[in-house]
């Protein structure tokens, strides 16, 4: 892992994430998205809601969107799912996916926990979200964010 957010995870890495977003959105119509900082100065659900913001998530038709955010510098990430989500979810739906996450970034294993918190996320909503093929479109990119310098 580099020293750089752009170089944290490798090329192989991000594919692994991708896929993992692609796989998990082919199960719900959930949209989800990763975004990684090098720096989190303030409360990271705070930083995790502004993101979500100015990514648009909260525009979803259904108010759906999901974001997992890294701060890999000062090793703090948040999971954020949007109004329509939270609403329907059990009480530790989210806390829940946040720990198998956390035993996996203890690990150093970044690549895995995302993996691992993005699919579970997708199986579970699928109960609130159900995929409906032909009906459901990509609503946003399935790309990892970065840092804006």
């Amino acid at each position: 892992m580099g020293d750089s957010i752009y170089t944290f995870f490798t090329a192989e890495e991000k594919l692994v994430i991708r896929s993992a977003i692609e796989q998990a959105e082919k199960m719900t119509s959930g949209e989800i998205r990763v975004h990684i900082d090098n720096r989190c100065a303030g409360d990271v659900l705070n930083r995790a809601s502004q993101l979500f913001s100015s990514l648009h998530m909260h525009k979803t038709e259904l108010r759906n969107g999901i974001l997992f955010y890294l701060a890999v510098k000062d090793r703090k990430f948040a999971i954020l799912g949007d109004a329509g989500i939270n609403k329907l979810v059990p009480d530790g739906f989210w806390e829940e996916i946040k720990n198998e996450m956390m035993d996996n970034f203890k690990r150093g294993q970044f690549t895995t926990g995302l993996e691992s918190g993005i699919l579970k996320a997708g199986d579970q909503l699928k109960k609130y979200f159900p995929y409906l093929p032909g009906e459901d479109i990509n609503e946003l990119s399935d790309d990892i964010s970065f840092e804006q310098k």
